[in-house]
């Protein structure tokens, strides 16, 4: 292909610049492509052939310039997070970006909780931690994009909430977002010429546009990056591994103070002071964890991170942030957080502890949501 600039090609779909080299990111076509009369990037040629959206990753600033259109039209914004990483999905300022518009906050992923989990608890949950981050919301639902399930009811609701105007679907990249489109799709319309592009002015990507009725539509944004994301910091080989692929098995470890649980090399947690209790472990059954004393703790994660403690492979170890340690004291049923990762759960009495994470991965704790 020598001699095309590709620096010339826009995408006759959505208006985003072409480029062969990054398929993850927005533009990519095949060098093959450039010798058509009419270039189209993959995600567009995944829609037009095969009728399925697929996810492409925005900077901030494309994202909130794109995003910051909406406030000048009227609809309804369906945010969706992971119920495995709020935090990291969580995209700060959207009200802001989005003006008086009502928001469905959803969370994705449910099939994978332990059927013990409390579903009405996790809703406040979320509801509450939204509002705390700036964002209140008309109504929570928790669906999985993947099965299916609360795909109905989260319909229903649509329809009453957007009030017969348009509906904007957005979410960081990782959560699940193209799958939960694609479900919309296949019980929306199967007739891929309904489905098109759009792209606003002044922006570098389109918007999937799938009509609702004959004055609304459905639009899918990109997905932005959000850095305190775990995912970014990992292999995709190890990302494989922490994320669950099916419901999850608790595991439940006995601990005496100064002793250390190591989720692979990703995280650790110390159990500093308190009574012999249970740490109960909520996280994807491949990931392994790892029992030691405290006292040896730092030893065998310097002798053995990327070996006994793995994940992290030697990819991720090139590009994986120090861990950082965050004190916690608590007090009653608690859930200490490890955003992308998991949870573990304190169910007994009282207790100090040190959690140690990626830096600029937050750990936090809650209530417990089993």
């Amino acid at each position: 292909m020598e001699g095309i600039n590709t620096e010339e090609i826009h995408c006759q779909g959505c208006g985003v610049l072409i480029q062969t080299e990054n398929q993850n990111e927005a533009g990519f076509a095949p060098k093959s492509a450039l010798d058509r009369e009419v270039v189209i990037c993959k995600r567009c040629f995944r829609l037009k052939h095969y009728n399925e959206v697929q996810d492409v990753a925005l900077t901030d600033d494309d994202f909130l310039k794109m995003i910051s259109q909406i406030r000048h039209n009227q609809g309804l914004i369906i945010k969706l997070v992971d119920i495995f990483d709020f935090n990291g999905s969580f995209i700060s300022g959207l009200q802001r970006l989005t003006g008086t518009n009502p928001i469905i906050l959803v969370g994705n992923k449910v099939d994978l909780l332990p059927k013990s989990t409390n579903k009405n608890k996790l809703k406040q949950w979320l509801q509450m931690s939204a509002k705390e981050l700036g964002l209140p919301v008309q109504d929570v639902f928790l669906i999985s994009a993947y099965k299916g399930v609360g795909m109905e009811r989260l319909k229903t609701a649509m329809e009453q909430y957007r009030k017969r105007k348009d509906v904007y679907v957005v979410g960081s990249t990782n959560v699940g977002k193209s799958t939960f489109i694609n479900q919309l799709i296949n019980q929306s319309t199967g007739v891929n010429d309904a489905i098109t592009t759009s792209y606003f002015p002044g922006t570098t990507l389109g918007f999937i546009e799938i009509p609702l009725d004959d004055k609304s539509s459905l639009f899918d944004t990109p997905g932005v990056i959000n850095r305190t994301q775990v995912a970014h910091y990992i292999s995709d080989e190890d990302l494989k591994v922490i994320t669950p692929k099916k419901e999850i098995k608790p595991r439940v470890f006995q601990l005496n103070e100064k002793q250390t649980l190591f989720f692979g090399g990703l995280a650790r947690i110390d159990f500093e002071q308190g009574l012999r209790q249970s740490f109960v472990c909520y996280f994807s059954n491949e990931l392994t964890i790892h029992r030691t004393k405290l006292d040896n703790a730092d030893e065998l994660y310097r002798n053995h991170v990327g070996e006994m403690l793995k994940p992290p492979n030697q990819d991720t170890i090139a590009k994986l942030p120090p861990l950082r340690a965050h004190n916690f004291r608590v007090k009653g049923k608690t859930d200490i957080v490890f955003p992308g990762l998991g949870w573990v759960t304190l169910p007994d009495g009282e207790a100090t502890i040190t959690a140690h994470s990626p830096e600029g991965v937050p750990v936090s704790i809650r209530s417990s949501l089993i």
